[in-house]
């Protein structure tokens, strides 16, 4: 992939803030993936019930969800932002080492519940400072920022998994019948769903027998260099404390061109730093103030709304895939043996992390715009043709694979696209955000109320239904960009300019 010196110039300004962001997003991967394989060796170590235990899921989802809502209130400065940044992705680590000693379920609630509220902080600030640094550059650095999450998900199953017990891990008389099942309870584990396995009795006294406490370490350890690479961030911008008052480095040969401009943008550069606090990207709650809203012509609603529903299903589409297609393989009339159809959501988040990575050079040549359109179809028709060959457990393999690849950019690309749309004066990092965890967390529970009434064949319906809404909503939007009022020619003619500038982390407030 070649760059033009314009935005390698702007990668290299910024590299160190880049790479922390990309680090704390990988943090937030690392924390999402391994509630689901080591859920049942909690379960021993908290000698809980299936149905207790899957209420971990919960709270740890919902909290997420109000610290994504939340994150926005501690970007109004860069000082804020790296602090919630760095107590995040710190109070992830100490998540890590504390779990495995917690015996108790509502204990594991609790503390799922802080990792939950951590997640969502880094989820929206760290969407939200790339798009500040990198504005209408932004795409092809939004990918590699949700490369890193799901590489981060990907990690954490395979660093949990030679710790997981391959028998029951609470002994006792009813052990061996219970061991039988493991592998299929396992592999059906789904969050917010808690009488999935009702049928199935596990025993809740005896000893306990379980290594997993190892791999909850070794992630803290893993997650250790995140907050510390945020600090390093904080003490190079001088927003320690102690460190506050030393002169900024020298800048380099590289900066030192960007900041030779004509005298006409160096004016327009000043007027940014003394200009009032814009009210770009405010946390939800000050995003629905009524002095918001005035003046603001019907389209920018519009916007936000139609670009926070797209997510809203391509997110939720997400969650109910990985969630309930093994559940969907092992039923009738595919029937597939358990081990072979365990394969399905590793192979589904593998190409999601595959797509990811393909799509960080793919952004630099395509348009945010063009990347949704080809998810969304995509999605759709990988759905119709999963409902034609419906008997075929060959094409669910294959569907399956294609499914992720069109999933994975679906995020970074529309919130490229959206703030793109509003000029970066909206809310939509906060409101997108937002909608896609919304989504994650409330189409799995209807999914999963809908198979355990109408059968596991509702499963691919729903998923149709979701494919088509995305891209009933994404055409909405298109619809609505053409109505937003375009920026004004003074605008115009300094807009190629504008992300250099606003790179500049001294512009933001500290």
């Amino acid at each position: 992939m070649v760059w033009d010196e314009r935005v390698a110039a702007l990668f290299r300004r910024n590299l160190q803030p880049t790479l922390t962001y990309w680090s704390v997003f990988f943090s937030f991967g690392l924390c999402i993936a391994f509630l689901g394989p080591t859920l049942l060796d909690l379960r021993c170590q908290t000698q809980s019930s299936l149905s207790q235990i899957t209420w971990v899921f919960f709270s740890q989802q919902f909290c997420l969800l109000l610290g994504s809502c939340l994150g926005g209130v501690f970007k109004r400065t860069l000082s804020q932002s790296l602090v919630a940044l760095f107590a995040s992705s710190l109070a992830i680590s100490v998540v890590f080492a504390i779990i495995p000693l917690c015996h108790n379920v509502v204990v594991l609630a609790v503390v799922m519940a802080v990792a939950g509220l951590a997640m969502g902080c880094i989820d929206t600030i760290s969407n939200m400072q790339l798009v500040k640094i990198y504005q209408k550059d932004s795409a092809i650095f939004l990918q590699a920022l949700h490369f890193f999450v799901g590489f981060g998900a990907l990690l954490s199953p395979l660093i949990a998994d030679p710790f997981l017990s391959d028998t029951n891990c609470i002994l006792s008389n009813s052990t061996l019948n219970a061991t039988s099942n493991l592998p299929h309870i396992r592999k059906s584990l789904v969050p917010h769903h808690p009488g999935n396995l009702s049928q199935y009795e596990l025993p809740m006294k005896g000893m306990v027998v379980t290594r997993v406490s190892y791999a909850f370490w070794i992630m803290a350890l893993i997650n250790l260099p995140v907050p510390i690479a945020v600090f390093f961030l904080l003490y190079k911008e001088r927003l320690v404390p102690c460190f506050n008052n030393g002169r900024r480095p020298l800048l380099s040969a590289d900066e030192l061109a960007m900041e030779t401009q004509p005298a006409e943008k160096e004016n327009h550069s000043v007027a940014l730093q003394r200009a009032p606090p814009d009210r770009a990207h405010d946390d939800l709650f000050s995003c629905c103030q009524s002095k918001n809203f005035r003046g603001a012509p019907y389209s920018y609603f519009a916007v936000h709304v139609a670009g926070a529903l797209v997510l809203f299903m391509s997110d939720g589409i997400i969650g109910e895939y990985s969630g309930f297609v093994y559940s969907y393989a092992v039923e009738e009339p595919l029937s597939v043996v358990h081990k072979v159809a365990g394969y399905l959501p590793s192979l589904f988040w593998g190409f999601i992390t595959l797509g990811r990575l393909v799509s960080i050079p793919v952004s630099y040549r395509m348009k945010p715009a063009t990347m949704v359109t080809i998810n969304v179809v995509g999605v759709l028709a990988t759905f119709l043709l999963l409902l034609i060959f419906s008997y075929s457990i060959v094409f669910l393999f294959v569907g399956t694979a294609c499914l992720g690849l069109f999933l994975s950019s679906t995020f970074p690309s529309m919130l490229a696209y959206t703030e793109d749309i509003l000029q970066y004066k909206g809310c939509a990092t906060t409101v997108l955000v937002t909608g896609a965890a919304i989504g994650e967390m409330v189409l799995q529970l209807l999914v999963g109320s809908i198979i355990h009434d109408q059968g596991s064949y509702s499963f691919l319906v729903c998923g149709m239904i979701f494919g088509g809404l995305a891209f009933m909503f994404y055409t909405f939007l298109l619809f609505f960009h053409r109505m937003y009022p375009k920026p004004s020619s003074a605008v115009d003619a300094s807009s190629s300019d504008k992300p250099a500038m606003m790179g500049d982390p001294r512009l933001y407030q500290r």
